[in-house]
């Protein structure tokens, strides 16, 4: 199995333990040279992890003091690496099924184009809402390659993490991803599941996620009413 490059391993379990409560508004980090002792890599891998949590909104770099946690930012964690539910925290952040995982056949995936390999095997197509703190802010609609993913289909992902999921079930690690954004006004049935007004505006991303197994990638349509929280992470 591929893993995750070392810096964003660090990264992640820094995020993680800042998420967490180990590490609070104000505390100072480990040192890099204490971090790259505890992680067993490079200060440059270090410093580079530390310079994501620094873009992220996590910690503050102080000149003679080290880093500074300024705590969770407040934003949706939507390309975090470990997934969103992760990013955000499970107490927050909850996961409604509106269309249980189903067999589809599919020529592309949302914008982007699937090759005849995955037209062959067919799509895993499932279609979430997601709730913070009791608002629902975002409409997640997922497709997988139906590709060695035995009783997927018989799980159920109410209030689970789909990175999590298939990290542990089936060894598959997300690495990366690309992503189209777009700029949309609320229709009929977005106005429904995300409470919002007719031609409320509507972030729309279109994602395709890298994974470590060869081939297999994530495809997912996101729409996003965030009303007061920004969206972050890394990938």
């Amino acid at each position: 199995m591929v893993e995750l490059p070392r810096y964003k391993q660090v990264y992640e379990t820094l995020r993680r333990h800042i998420a967490e409560g180990v590490y609070s508004a104000g505390d100072l980090l480990p040192s890099e040279h204490e971090l790259s002792i505890v992680h067993r890599v490079a200060r440059p891998t270090v410093r580079r992890a530390l310079d994501q949590l620094v873009a992220d909104g996590f910690i503050l770099k102080h000149q003679g003091k080290g880093s500074i946690v300024k705590g969770v930012p407040k934003g949706i964690g939507i390309l975090s690496l470990t997934g969103t539910t992760s990013a955000v925290g499970r107490e927050d952040f909850l996961t409604h099924i509106i269309l249980r995982p189903e067999v589809r056949s599919w020529t592309e995936a949302f914008s982007f184009p699937v090759t005849p390999y995955e037209q062959e095997v067919g799509c895993i197509y499932f279609e979430r809402l997601r709730l913070l703190n009791g608002e629902p802010v975002f409409l997640d609609i997922t497709m997988l390659p139906n590709i060695n993913l035995p009783r997927f289909t018989s799980y159920n992902l109410e209030n689970t993490s789909l990175f999590d999921f298939l990290r542990t079930k089936y060894q598959i690690v997300v690495t990366g991803g690309t992503q189209q954004l777009y700029a949309i006004r609320a229709d009929k049935r977005l106005q429904e599941h995300l409470r919002v007004k007719p031609g409320h505006p509507i972030l729309q991303l279109d994602r395709k996620i890298e994974t470590s197994r060869p081939g297999f990638h994530i495809y997912s349509q996101v729409f996003c009413a965030t009303r007061g929280y920004g969206l972050r992470g890394t990938f």
